[in-house]
């Protein structure tokens, strides 16, 4: 999504040269610098695909997986999985031959996949987190219109989003020269494009992401507190049947029906008992399913802040640049833009561990997949 070199644009490095130019690239001299650096972005890019890979094998092959909340997540993986299949390795070639040599059209190709991955990316955890908060604020409501087809809708609806916002450039962006650029960037040359795409892409997202988000976390707190102020009630009969009723409803929201692979919301598995022989032992295993609950609110809280910080840690840094350079406010050194690129791809290795690494379900999947693999 801008120039991802690790030097200056005018030529490469010739110092500390570690071998001679490569015959595919004339005139680049590599340098430990620059082996290094693509050594370590290499292990990033690997790291992205075999973690997000494995998300997807594990959704697909493991029936308890298959639930529309899921679907999501796999669609995740999938985004982030194809950021380091064919974004991060041609940013990687770019970083070490310090030239464009791909041509105009593998150029145009290069950043228009660039934009529309990324903020497929984002977007996904847009509609993950609406997804979140439809369970928790509309439980009952909610749980009959979850499906994979409503799913397939989200995600359809993220994509023709990232496509809208990235496809506009190729209307303008006419690059002269009949040997094609020798660097491939964004231009910053419409100020109303790059209001339009850094908003769309994530400005938006992520005040929805913040919102959702805190609301998700007073909705739960809530029920917490009314859990636990619900063994305080007077045990006369109309009262203790509101309470018990109460009791029932607030419930719903610890159960893993909710959603069995939300990391945000991710309560112990309790087996409910419809026949219940008393009033008296119903209230005391609720008892034990509040002090259940209150524990989770804690882990809640703490995940919902991995999964903010990390995204806005990732993504924030970038954007915030682009829209100052965009404005002509500021001019960022080739350097910088090089690092606050990757820290946004960062973000596609984070987003898997973050969604499922939480979850047991998860867990057990991957374990029997690295079982298979061990198999001879």
């Amino acid at each position: 999504m801008e120039r991802y070199l690790g030097g200056s644009s005018t030529g490469p490095n010739v110092t500390n040269s570690t071998g001679a130019p490569d015959s595919s690239f004339p005139g680049v001299v590599f340098t430990d610098r620059t082996v290094v650096l693509a050594v370590l972005l290499g292990l990033l890019t690997l790291l992205t695909a075999l973690v997000n890979g494995a998300v997807i094998t594990a959704i697909c092959t493991t029936r308890k997986l298959h639930l529309p909340a899921n679907y999501l997540i796999c669609s995740l993986a999938l985004t982030d999985f194809l950021v380091a299949l064919l974004v991060m390795p041609v940013s990687i070639l770019y970083i070490v031959t310090e030239t464009w040599s791909l041509g105009q059209v593998v150029c145009e190709a290069w950043l228009s996949v660039d934009m529309t991955f990324c903020t497929c990316s984002i977007l996904h955890l847009c509609v993950i987190a609406l997804d979140r908060y439809w369970a928790i604020t509309k439980a009952i409501e909610y749980a009959r219109k979850r499906s994979g087809r409503r799913a397939a809708v989200m995600v359809g609806v993220v994509w023709i989003i990232s496509v809208f916002i990235s496809i506009p450039p190729l209307f303008w962006r006419h690059r002269p020269g009949s040997q094609g650029p020798k660097q491939c960037i964004i231009e910053h040359d419409h100020v109303g494009y790059t209001v339009y795409s850094t908003f769309g892409a994530f400005y938006v997202p992520m005040t929805l992401i913040l919102v959702l988000y805190y609301r998700i976390y007073s909705a739960a707190k809530t029920l917490y507190q009314k859990r636990g102020s619900s063994r305080h009630l007077s045990s006369r009969s109309a009262e203790s049947q509101n309470s018990f009723k109460h009791c029932r409803v607030a419930h719903t929201f610890c159960v893993s029906d909710l959603s069995t692979s939300d990391p945000t919301l991710e309560f112990d598995r309790i087996n409910v008992n419809i026949r219940i022989p008393s009033f008296e032992t119903e209230m005391e295993a609720a008892d034990e399913r509040n002090q259940i609950c209150t524990s989770r609110e804690r882990k809640a809280a703490r995940i919902l802040g991995l999964i903010l910080g990390a995204f806005i840690l990732c993504w924030l840094p970038f954007f915030l640049k682009e829209l100052l350079v965009g404005l002509q406010l500021i001019t960022a050194s080739p350097q910088v833009s090089d690092f606050l690129t990757w820290l946004g791809y960062v973000n596609s290795l984070i987003n898997p561990l973050l969604y499922t690494s939480f979850n047991d379900d998860f867990k057990l999947a991957f374990k029997k997949l690295l079982r298979r693999k061990q198999r001879p």
